[in-house]
């Protein structure tokens, strides 16, 4: 932990000489200011001769993805708040924001290859993905801070700037530090990255270098124990009074800098990327009064990656304090007071050498690529049972094609393992996406097919394969996805269809049970969003629904009806800097049988008994604002739980068992970006 400190504090240091080594060069940054990221660099010839643009005070910033060549800017939608932490309003977690969580929705892994397993803490990682690298004209900085309820807290800091006009770096860090309502669901998530993105004068060479860390911590009490009717018995109107099934009783810490996790999960993963681009294509310019600018069309690209990535995975119970909560669930036998460990750490290295094609030297987003990789893992786990070390080699391809008139925009890619521990595995999808014209809109649709070798959490080397009496074989998993969606801006609407077709789904069947179905079965999803106008003074109803349905034998468990909903106000009430949104938000999903969840191997599993339904629709109040460059948000969320007999917010929501959502919660944050 105190490494990540010491990293971020030099960070800090060298941005902090960068900006004022930047201002005592008396201006510097002004050769670079309106430059966009297609624009040649000039950063040493007078100013005399810079290509001015209008923007010189004042920012212009852009990013990408490093799978994309796409340009893109920030979006500035202030009455979403789910954009501004990470779990969608689809999810749900296991009582307190930071614990292990699940979406409502059907959403298998479609990823062929190697996978740890691991996936209850995906929506608090940071992850390659989605990385952004920027290309600013002066230096920016964003400060996003919640304060919640029961010292639920987190810290969001983002920082770029350009060194030069061809070269830029971003730092991010990201703390989410909560003790929670109920007893030992004490959350400390901690993720930082690191970007760099440098691209020659000449427009031939360019390079990405990313550093992306995540230190998961949180608790897990096994939910609530139900030997009586804790929830509206009397005398655990304090919530923190109701005894758990996992870890001690004892006082939730509210020290924002010091978290105790006794019995809890923890996920630790960093990935070291380094990216190198060459490009052969033509020389062009274009021809001023004053300067020359100059351009280049790429045609051949040739492309190096090499990454390292290690995953730690480990739950710890220090001095077990129920042991029949583990041996009526797994059937493992620990003495009272003893401490439970076990782990999976993993370790990968994958070089990649990749070339690109392309067609249209004017168009950088109409590309074909090839490419092969060579992939190493070693395992060290805790099983015992051995030191795995595989390898994987697969061959990828990929075909894009953005039209320069936007119309059309055409998606092809595939991966096919050729040889090691994952051959035969496969993925391919494709998606066509054409502009229909205003009053029809957008018009995507697409399919997907992904063959799978189950993740290693179903392998009998995995310190987390607990079932010592069932020694089986797992097939792969096949699943074919069909989607589509129609997106009218003009009418505010958007409707989506997914269908599903699964053979060979793996799952866990019981707290420590793995399983896999080999019948066939589908599940079709329908999903409509509309805004609706209430007059003509900025009131508005947002509304989503969510239709999902299984047809088949398989161990999936949706609900019928996901919605979301939303009346409110969006406007700026007659001041010209005011962005203001203020309502009602409320969501709903209709009674089913949800997953069950187990704490020790950090899975959610497939149940058929026991139903979950909602005591009354979750519904909240907001107030978002923005004046210029500042945000702020006022929640009071969770107002459903209010019990007029009882005097408080008590009607505990329950979205998995044993695990209730807790009463009412107070929400203030605020969202600042500055222009140094």
């Amino acid at each position: 932990m105190l490494r990540i400190y010491y990293i971020l504090f030099g960070i800090a240091l060298l941005s902090t000489g960068i900006i004022n080594t930047a201002h005592a060069q008396g201006g510097a940054f002004n050769r670079i200011r309106g430059m966009g990221a297609g624009m040649s660099g000039g950063g040493g010839k007078a100013d005399s001769v810079i290509h001015r643009t209008g923007l010189e005070d004042s920012l212009t910033i852009h990013f990408r993805f490093l799978d994309s060549t796409r340009m893109r800017g920030f979006d500035s939608t202030i009455y979403d708040f789910t954009r501004k932490v990470p779990l969608p309003w689809t999810g749900v977690h296991l009582g307190n924001f930071g614990n292990a969580s699940r979406s409502l929705l059907f959403t298998p892994l479609m990823q062929s290859g190697w996978d740890h397993g691991f996936h209850a803490y995906d929506n608090y990682n940071f992850t390659v993905a989605e990385t952004r690298f920027y290309n600013t004209t002066r230096p920016y900085t964003e400060l996003n801070y919640l304060l919640g309820s029961r010292a639920e807290q987190m810290i969001n800091l983002v920082h770029t700037q350009n060194i030069s006009p061809t070269w830029n770096i971003g730092v991010q860090y990201r703390l989410i530090t909560s003790p929670g309502l109920f007893q030992n669901l004490n959350v400390n998530h901690n993720n930082y990255r690191v970007t760099s993105w440098y691209q020659s004068k000449n427009k031939r060479y360019q390079n990405f270098f990313l550093l992306v860390g995540n230190k998961l911590q949180s608790g897990e009490n096994g939910g609530i124990k139900r030997d009586q009717d804790y929830l509206n018995g009397t005398g655990y109107e304090e919530r923190s009074n109701i005894p758990t099934k996992l870890g001690r009783e004892s006082v939730n810490s509210r020290n924002f800098f010091s978290t105790s996790i006794p019995t809890g999960t923890f996920f630790t993963n960093a990935t070291y990327l380094f990216r190198q681009q060459y490009d052969l294509g033509q020389k062009d310019s274009i021809v001023t009064d004053s300067t020359v600018i100059p351009l280049f069309y790429p045609r051949l690209r040739l492309e190096h990656t090499i990454s390292y990535s290690t995953y730690k995975y480990r739950f710890k119970d220090q001095g077990v304090n129920d042991t029949t909560y583990y041996s009526g669930n797994y059937g493992i036998h620990i003495s009272p007071g003893d401490t439970f460990f076990i782990q999976d750490y993993w370790k990968e290295l994958v070089n990649d050498f990749s070339i690109y094609q392309f067609p249209d030297a004017k168009n950088s987003q109409q590309f074909v690529k090839v490419g092969a990789s060579l992939q190493m893992l070693t395992g060290n786990l805790d099983s015992g049972r051995n030191t795995p070390k595989e390898q994987n080699l697969f061959l990828h391809g990929e075909y894009r094609n953005r039209t320069r008139n936007k119309k059309w925009d055409i998606l092809a890619s595939g991966r096919f393992y050729v040889n090691g521990y994952n051959a035969g595995d496969y993925d391919a999808m494709g998606s066509l996406e054409r502009f229909l014209g205003k009053s029809i809109g957008y018009l995507r649709v697409g399919a997907q097919n992904t063959s799978r070798t189950p993740s290693y959490l179903f392998n009998q080397s995995s310190s987390f394969y607990l079932d010592s009496a069932d020694k089986r074989t797992f097939n792969k998993e096949n699943i074919t996805h069909l989607f589509a969606t129609l997106d009218q801006p003009q009418h505010r609407l958007r409707f989506s269809g997914s269908y599903y077709l699964v053979t060979n789904l793996s799952y866990f069947s019981s707290f420590f049970q793995p399983a896999q179905s080999s019948s066939l079965f589908n599940l079709l999803r329908i999903t409509g969003e509309k805004q609706f106008l209430l007059g003509k003074r900025g009131w508005n109803w947002r509304t989503w629904v969510i239709l999902q349905q299984r047809a088949g034998d398989g161990p999936v468990n949706v609900p019928l009806v996901t919605m979301r909903n939303m009346i409110g106000y969006d406007g700026h009430l007659g001041f010209k800097n005011l962005n203001i949104a203020f309502g009602l938000e409320s969501r709903y999903f209709t009674p089913y049988k949800a997953p069950n969840y187990s704490p020790l191997t950090g899975q959610y599993f497939y149940q058929d008994t026991a139903t979950v339904k909602l005591r009354f629709p979750e519904a909240s109040i907001y107030m978002h604002f923005r004046i210029k460059s500042f945000n702020a948000y006022v929640r009071a969320e969770n107002l459903h739980t209010f019990d007029a007999a009882a005097g408080g917010f008590t009607k505990n929501n329950i979205p998995t068992i044993d695990y209730p959502y807790p009463g009412l919660q107070i929400r203030v944050g605020i969202f600042w970006s500055f222009v140094n």
